[in-house]
């Protein structure tokens, strides 16, 4: 999937993934990707969540050895 920006938030435990994913999505225009790298396994409930909740689409979700990666579609 092609991806506007990445997001490199690896290491980085809860709250900070979201932290981050919520400052480069407001860098984005409507309908662009980020692409998000995390290690915590939290993140995947969290960042599913705050994508919801913040009219964004998740537009895909991969764990590959330990980091698990998001793409987030940026809504109105």
């Amino acid at each position: 999937m092609e991806a506007t920006k990445l997001l490199d938030a690896k290491g980085f435990a809860c709250p900070m993934p979201i932290v981050r994913t919520k400052k480069a999505m407001n860098e984005l225009k409507e309908g662009q990707v980020l692409e998000v790298h995390t290690t915590d396994k939290g993140s995947k409930n969290d960042i599913t969540a705050w994508t919801k909740s913040g009219g964004h689409e998740l537009v895909k979700q991969e764990d590959e050895n330990g980091v698990y990666k998001f793409w987030i579609k940026k809504g109105e």
